[in-house]
């Protein structure tokens, strides 16, 4: 059993859990103590079980782990009518993002305590990435790899807003085997749930499966596209969460969606395969939502006047979903959190939206009422 802090050690604590990779000099400044006095209580946080080592990974048994991909973004903004064939004026920028990266960072805005394991190469892409992902996860396991090249995604964007054409190097991700991920996933057998998307292999998202299943910890599938469709295990029992759309669902089960009842009836077939809990979005259209107990509901997209970037809003959807389900919310409620979290996202410039909180969520959902 974990002792209890003295106020020193809380203090430390808590600034250790916002930053797992600040410094001891960082902490003795904002502390007002000494480098010596701060290694001290490092040292006894250590004995005491809150936190192993340097990076200093917090020992949180309600710590949420993400898995998969962390990419930098890159946008061009067409001006004017795209024309085949020729140059086109456009505006770029350049970010980060990735599905699960995108779902950690919403989730650590949210207040959510949240690891994030991924691959990356040692370059420049990867510290753009690090500096802007670590104030809101730790990323003390990602896998660094020197051979390798950090997952990027470039995506061609509309006078619209809409997404015409995109280009997904996510070959590193493939190296991330069971055999590397054992020893970090080990770190989190009392995680209180893992999400993983499936630029992960085959493989390993079947490893996480049944990892999740052996130490009862919930788990939520994220799918990224169609293609990837054919790396969900072929056994879904005991799958918490499977939050798809209705391009990949369409593929997985080979079948056109053309209404509302095909909608629906793709949702049953996913709960039919045993997964506990299931979101199908549909564009414009909303998402249906549905497990066993409560039915399958229909949670209508909210209106937007002005789209600005498209770009992430999905992840933001998943993120709120994942978040309103851990606050205990019904399952409508869990999918207006998604829906007004995307929403938000889309009109600005952002993958993540930058005024994104729990208590912004929380007045967010009182407007939608």
């Amino acid at each position: 059993m974990e002792q209890a802090l003295n106020e020193n050690e809380q203090k430390l604590f808590t600034l250790i859990r916002k930053n797992p990779f600040i410094s001891q000099q960082e902490l003795a400044d904002e502390m007002n103590l000494s480098r010596p006095s701060v290694a001290n209580l490092i040292s006894g946080l250590i004995k005491k079980g809150y936190i192993q080592g340097k990076a200093y990974v917090v020992n949180d048994t309600k710590q949420i782990v993400s898995i998969g991909g962390a990419n930098v973004d890159r946008k061009f903004y067409v001006q004017g009518n795209l024309k085949q064939g020729t140059s086109n004026p456009i505006k770029s920028t350049q970010s980060v993002g990735g599905v699960a990266r995108n779902v950690a960072e919403n989730l650590g805005r949210l207040g959510i305590n949240i690891s994030m394991i991924t691959a990356n190469g040692m370059d420049a892409e990867w510290s753009q990435i690090e500096g802007a992902s670590s104030p809101y996860m730790n990323l003390a396991q990602s896998i660094p790899l020197a051979n390798e090249t950090t997952g990027s995604y470039t995506a061609v964007i509309d006078q619209n807003g809409e997404l015409v054409l995109a280009f997904a190097d996510m070959a590193i991700y493939d190296s991330i085997t069971p055999e590397i991920l054992q020893p970090r996933l080990s770190k989190f057998a009392q995680a209180k749930c893992l999400v993983a998307d499936l630029n992960l292999p085959a493989e390993t998202i079947s490893f996480i499966q049944q990892f999740a299943l052996a130490n009862n910890i919930p788990l939520v599938l994220i799918t990224v596209s169609a293609p990837k469709m054919e790396r969900l295990p072929k056994d879904l029992q005991g799958l918490t969460w499977l939050i798809t759309n209705r391009d990949e669902t369409e593929t997985f089960f080979n079948v056109n969606i053309t209404d509302e009842a095909d909608w629906e009836a793709s949702v049953q077939r996913w709960l039919d395969l045993g997964i506990e809990n299931v979101v199908v979005t549909n564009g414009k259209k909303g998402a249906l939502i549905g497990n066993n107990r409560e039915g399958i509901q229909h949670i209508p997209a909210l209106e937007v006047t002005e789209v600005r970037d498209v770009t992430g809003a999905g992840d933001a959807f998943s993120a709120a979903v994942i978040y309103a389900w851990l606050e205990g919310e019904s399952l409508a409620n869990i999918a207006k959190a998604g829906a007004i979290n995307s929403a938000k996202t889309i009109q600005t410039n952002y993958t993540v939206r930058q005024d994104l909180s729990a208590q912004q969520l929380r007045l967010d959902m009182e407007e939608l009422q």
